[in-house]
């Protein structure tokens, strides 16, 4: 059996009280008629049996009056605890405002309705929603035109933070001098705050420009209790936009820190205070050939078995401080490795130690590139291996540019060969040529190659461009004399002429890279070349030999002297070779 609602129990009684109060207007009638009869036969009723029958009515009259007002309070609380379920099952600000208002409207007959929230950067109250249910026209339904509303009613609400209510505007002594009642002609007014945990957040507006005695306190009551419930749904909704709005940052923030963790080229381990790896990047899964997902979880000293780590994992967090080392573990997959770790403690807001950070980079390709060029540097000229990368750059073929070469004999061979084994000629030949070969270096030039006893030495070429080439050659020369002769000394040797011999020409050449694809020389070839090595075969021991052209570069030098020889038949020329002998001044 269904239970009959308060609704339908109410509108019954008001049938019920309709049809008593019919059926004693039909009494009233009736007796009224039977009056007249009963007059003319000089038979008159109770005066007071009239005044009862029309107390009786007054009585239904207001008893249905009640029961019409109280279905009709009762229905408004029913909307209201219905629109308090339907804006607090919704999040969204703008939803919220715009079914509240539609609402509290229909339950109160208001013609116009706005909310106003206080705005958080400024402390402003702004229209944020308006209804105009009068309106001819869409755009006018939706008009926020705060001079619409009146100042004096939402100042007096705003500053004691309770609703206010007018049933005729235009006669409220309370609203005397208020310019917008006036132009707009508003008749019913009710305003009430928006009040959330005694902090006014906005208010809500009701008005209704053609009716006097639209609000009454039930209305008011009502909106009222809408008012409260809206707080709450606003405040909600505002605290869920402001999570939502952090949640996204947060989001962005974690992405980014992400995108950087895992373009970072070092290794980052992190562990925590168990040294329990809890943070492992791309870099170091490729630095240790390791998967992240079999290394998070897991002890560090799994990782690197064969590094010391936990001594530095305990000093890190004995003293708080970063240490930094090498290590080279063997890597399953790679071999052994060389490492740079870095080891800093990881602390949290109270500046406790929770665990270690590990930033690791890989320096195996570095070590093995040091050890080659440490390698290359016995073989080649400092020169070359410092600028390696600009040699393997230029093409096949070369390019043509003015140089100045010398070729140097450091010791003629057969003055070592005649008394000396094959292996002490080897030593002595070498330390005559690393007196030359720490000469040139200091000078800046090239050695192009070795060849015995002999060395060909390039200035201006394009790993060591000098516009004053010739001075540079010759001043090389001549402190590789007083070098010899230092050395002369400490051997213990007194040569007699000198055995060193030295041709130096300045000109044209073709310098680059010779050779294949796979295989390349550096060098220079053309005439320079061949007349600085025949200058160097005419030369007698201990003489430095110059051409025309170098004389002509280097004729002003300070510190320098020249002594001009009769020209020389060279091999290879059809003419003399004018030449000059150099000495310091």
């Amino acid at each position: 059996m269904t239970t009959p609602s308060i609704t339908d129990t109410g509108a019954a009684a008001r049938a019920e009280i309709a049809a008593l109060r019919a059926l004693a207007d039909e009494v009233s009638a009736s007796l009224h008629n039977q009056q007249d009869i009963l007059k003319l036969r000089n038979i008159m009723l109770m005066p007071e049996l009239m005044e009862q029958l029309g107390i009786v009515e007054n009585d239904f009259f207001r008893l249905e009056s009640l029961l019409t007002g109280e279905a009709t309070e009762l229905e408004q609380l029913n909307a209201l605890v219905q629109t308090s379920a339907m804006i607090n099952s919704s999040l969204d600000l703008d939803m919220i405002l715009t079914q509240a208002l539609d609402e509290i409207l229909n339950m109160t007959g208001a013609g116009r309705g706005y909310i106003l929230l206080r705005d958080n950067d400024d402390d402003q109250l702004e229209f944020r929603i308006a209804r105009d249910i009068e309106a001819s026209s869409k755009s006018e339904e939706n008009d926020t035109d705060e001079s619409h509303v009146s100042r004096t009613i939402l100042n007096e609400v705003l500053a004691t933070g309770r609703p206010l209510l007018t049933d005729n505007a235009q006669t409220d002594p309370r609203l005397v001098g208020s310019d917008t009642i006036a132009r707009f002609v508003l008749r019913s007014v009710m305003c009430a705050p928006l009040i959330y945990r005694e902090r006014l957040t906005g208010a809500i507006y009701l008005d209704n420009r053609f009716r006097e005695g639209v609000f009454t306190e039930r209305e008011l009551n009502l909106l009222t209790a809408f008012s409260n419930q809206t707080a709450v749904a606003i405040e909600n909704a505002i605290l869920f936009s402001r999570v939502q709005t952090s949640l996204n940052e947060i989001t962005q923030i974690k992405e980014l820190i992400e995108n950087v963790f895992a373009s970072i080229t070092s290794g980052i381990i992190t562990t925590n205070a168990d040294d329990i790896v809890t943070t492992f990047n791309n870099a170091a899964s490729s630095i240790l050939n390791a998967p992240s997902e079999g290394v998070i979880g897991h002890p560090l000293e799994q990782l690197l078995p064969r590094v010391s780590i936990d001594t530095f994992l305990t000093q890190v967090r004995e003293h708080g401080q970063s240490l930094a080392t090498e290590a080279e573990p063997d890597v399953p997959g790679r071999g052994r490795i060389a490492l740079a770790m870095r080891v800093s403690p990881l602390k949290n807001a109270n500046q406790e130690i929770q665990g270690a950070a590990l930033v690791i980079d890989d320096l195996t390709e570095q070590r093995e590139r040091d050890e080659t060029l440490n390698l290359m540097t016995r073989y080649l000229p400092p020169g070359m291996v410092e600028k390696i990368h600009e040699i393997a750059d230029l093409a096949l073929g070369g390019e043509r540019r003015e140089i100045t070469c010398a070729f140097i004999d450091a010791i003629p061979y057969k003055s070592l060969a005649a008394e000396l084994r094959p292996q002490q000629v080897m030593a002595m030949l070498n330390v005559y040529l690393e007196v030359a070969t720490q000469v040139i270096n200091d000078a800046q030039g090239i050695i192009d190659k070795y060849m015995g006893s002999e060395v060909m030495v390039l200035f201006n070429t394009q790993l060591n461009p000098n516009v004053d080439h010739a001075i540079a050659a010759v001043r090389m020369a001549l402190t590789l004399r007083e070098e010899f002769i230092g050395l002369y000394h400490r051997l213990g040797v007194a040569p007699d002429p000198h055995l060193y011999r030295v041709g130096i020409h300045s000109g044209v050449a073709t310098l680059g890279n010779v050779g294949s694809l796979n295989r390349r020389s550096f060098t220079a070839i053309g005439d320079t070349i061949n007349l600085s090595k025949r200058l160097e075969e005419n030369a007698a021991g201990g003489q430095i030999i110059i051409s025309e052209a170098t004389y002509r570069q280097v004729e002003m030098a300070d510190g320098v002297r020249f002594d001009m020889h009769d020209p020389i038949q060279v091999k290879g020329k059809s003419q003399r070779v004018s030449i000059y002998e150099v000495f310091r001044q």
